[in-house]
């Protein structure tokens, strides 16, 4: 599933973690692929798999 970095950025920042926030946004492509770049996204604390379920609901996806 493709994710938008933003969305990303938007649920690390409303965890209260702007620093997180800010590294993802630097390291984060624009679409993000939760298959591809799995590693990255549980470097932020986001489990891939809940993306496509309630998290993926939070987020807007």
């Amino acid at each position: 599933m493709n994710i938008p970095k933003d969305k990303i950025i938007d649920m690390i920042r409303s965890r209260g973690d702007n620093d997180q926030a800010d590294q993802a946004h630097a390291e984060l492509p624009d679409q993000v692929d939760t298959d591809q770049h799995g590693g990255l996204l549980s470097k932020f604390n986001i489990d891939p798999k809940h993306l496509g379920g309630g998290l993926g609901d939070k987020i807007g996806l």
